[in-house]
């Protein structure tokens, strides 16, 4: 009995002692894909996003890859993270909710403002043919398309530019998604944005709506969604 008992304390002292290593080391231990699933079920589906091509999308991309190294333990956490330059990569669940509330379809040619380290731009790209992703800061820009090649993604186009402006040389889209805030629509996304589009962005300084626009007739309809946080949106230089 004491020998058994003897066993038992050994191989638990054994496993406290092999779990503080790999805690020690970071995350080179953690199960990514069950990190991301537990993500998607805790944090997106429990908190109502229904669409599944958004679910599927979310449990594909792996988030941990579009962090910095030191970030990559808590990539999968309820919470945005920084990428340098002053800049986050959005919560999760931010993510998923403004690609459900994009409706979006296969065939649907889609705009991201703030390209940043290029997630949201590889989540969109799981469910549409087509993402023009622009990041108006030239370092950001460059890590995200060279990530963005490096994982396969050959359907995103990346443009270093000011989001403001738009990309009319590729206008007008089915959807755009904006990623910062600006404190009113800017009118250029507007004109760009194809009749019948939807663009998704979070609007204001201190004090952020989320809000999905539609274009009817050459005029928008605004509905707010939820009080948001993001980076204000930048001005490029004239």
């Amino acid at each position: 009995m004491r020998n058994k008992l003897g066993y038992k304390l050994k191989s638990v002292f054994v496993t406290v002692i092999v779990l503080l290593l790999f805690s020690s080391c970071g995350v080179a231990a953690e199960d990514y894909e069950g990190l991301r699933e537990n993500m998607v079920n805790s944090q997106i589906i429990s908190r109502g996003i229904k669409d599944e091509k958004v679910i599927n999308a979310m449990l594909k991309v792996k988030r941990h890859l579009f962090v910095p190294k030191e970030y990559e333990k808590y990539a999968y956490r309820d919470q945005p993270l920084p990428i340098g330059y002053s800049q986050t990569i959005s919560q999760p669940y931010i993510v998923a909710f403004m690609t459900e509330a994009a409706g979006l379809k296969l065939s649907d040619k889609v705009l991201e403002v703030g390209t940043g380290s290029g997630y949201q731009a590889a989540v969109l790209t799981e469910i549409v043919d087509r993402v023009y992703t622009i990041e108006i800061l030239g370092p950001l820009a460059r890590s995200a398309k060279q990530r963005l090649k490096k994982l396969g993604y050959k359907n995103i186009y990346v443009l270093c530019g000011d989001g403001y402006k738009g990309w009319p040389e590729e206008a007008p889209f089915d959807v755009i998604i904006v990623t910062a805030a600006p404190s009113e629509i800017p009118e250029e996304l507007v004109k760009q944005l194809k009749e019948g589009g939807r663009m998704i962005i979070p609007v204001g300084s201190f004090f952020q709506e989320l809000y999905r626009v539609s274009k009817k007739d050459g005029k928008i309809e605004k509905k707010g969604l939820l009080p948001v946080r993001f980076v204000p949106m930048v001005h490029g230089e004239d």
